[in-house]
């Protein structure tokens, strides 16, 4: 196994993945940099590969119908970030994938992923984990508070959720994260 105990890890903690299963895994890594405003995914794209974010921050965007952009989340150091609903379907994807800062990633092409895990009771259970979580229950909070709470009670639970974040967004991209005007934003924080 090669330097990549960081993304076993990651694997590990939603299912316990076996050296001789990440050992296939990795012969699919693809390593990649990018550049601040890379665009990973466009919108309307056929989504082809999974990633592991290793250093950066991106976000998950989709366009409104007047072109704004509204940021559905955002991935940090060591999450598995794709447009997992179009490249199940191969659609194309009403979701884009953009870079805020420079970083790395590894870029892990779905199709032989996906054949991998058809014949790997680990990948497969790895799979079902990692969607129930990050899909499942982690979505379904966000959903309740972005119909129910207002957007400065949404904004005090994203500051104390991600302390981390803060510093290294721009008030427009937790503006649109929120569902709010960077003037809006700028009014709630002054409370």
């Amino acid at each position: 196994m090669s330097d990549h105990a960081d993304i076993l890890a990651m694997f590990s903690s939603f299912y316990p993945i076996s050296a001789a299963t990440f050992s296939e895994v990795e012969k699919l890594f693809d390593h990649r940099t990018n550049k601040k405003n890379e665009i990973i995914l466009p919108v309307g794209n056929v989504p082809q590969y999974y990633y592991f974010l290793q250093k950066g921050l991106w976000e998950y965007f989709y366009l409104a119908d007047n072109g704004d952009k509204v940021i559905k989340r955002f991935f940090q150091e060591n999450s598995f970030v794709a447009s997992t609903a179009a490249l199940i379907q191969q659609a194309p994807s009403v979701f884009g994938i953009s870079c805020l800062e420079t970083g790395a990633y590894i870029r892990v092409p779905a199709k032989p992923f996906r054949e991998l895990m058809m014949t790997n009771t680990e990948l497969m259970k790895f799979q079902i984990a990692y969607l129930e979580k990050k899909w499942v229950v982690e979505k379904e909070p966000l959903e309740i508070s972005l119909k129910y709470e207002t957007a400065e009670d949404r904004y005090l639970q994203f500051i104390a959720e991600h302390p981390d974040l803060i510093p290294r967004l721009k008030l427009h991209h937790i503006a649109s994260y929120l569902g709010v005007t960077p003037t809006q934003l700028s009014r709630i924080r002054k409370h």
